[in-house]
């Protein structure tokens, strides 16, 4: 059972309010207002949302650093992911998967069925769901800063955002992703 306490703040960015979940050291969650699975990975009686004084005071400096590395992704640099300590919380598939979405390099974009191959290998199988991947992708809790802003369909089909299409595209084109072959989806759950 899990034991630990959680700390929480917001950050205002360029696609909305964004909540930081923190274990005290590492940076746990991160997610946009209204999105699928928002908090999913913690429960929210274990969650003590903080002030960015309180944060401070308290000794959790991964907020002002996450909050800084936030800055310059949205001023359009290219911080590193590495610069953050990360403690994204699931199983050992969903974190080889977000794994692979940390190796996605700034403004490129890489299929389902591509992470799908890296994992089979990985398992040394044969193959691999590109939906199991997506469930994975889909329930990344630390969003932005673990890329699955910077997957899409094998058709070009821009789905699968927890965060929602226009929020994926924003993210995209902040990157300079080449958008001429991505299309968003006329239907689909991700709408």
């Amino acid at each position: 059972m899990m034991t630990n306490r959680y700390y929480s703040t917001t950050y205002p960015s360029p696609v909305g309010l964004l909540t930081l979940a923190s274990d005290g050291d590492n940076l746990a969650g991160l997610w946009l207002a209204g999105q699928k699975y928002h908090g999913g990975t913690i429960p929210e009686a274990r969650i003590e949302k903080t002030s960015e004084k309180t944060s401070e005071k308290s000794g959790i400096p991964v907020f002002t650093a996450v909050k800084r590395w936030l800055d310059r992704y949205f001023a359009g640099k290219k911080p590193a992911i590495s610069e953050l300590p990360l403690a994204p919380i699931g199983g050992a598939f969903r974190q080889d998967v977000w794994a692979i979405l940390c190796e996605i390099p700034y403004g490129e974009v890489i299929t389902y069925g591509g992470i799908a191959q890296k994992m089979a290998a990985k398992m040394n199988k044969e193959s691999m769901s590109s939906q199991a991947v997506g469930g994975a992708v889909g329930h990344n809790p630390i969003s932005i800063i673990i890329p699955c802003h910077r997957v899409v369909g094998s058709n070009g089909s821009l789905t699968g955002y927890a965060g929602g299409i226009s929020t994926k595209v924003t993210l995209l084109e902040l990157e300079g992703v080449d958008m001429s072959s991505l299309f968003v989806p006329k239907k689909g759950t991700a709408l």
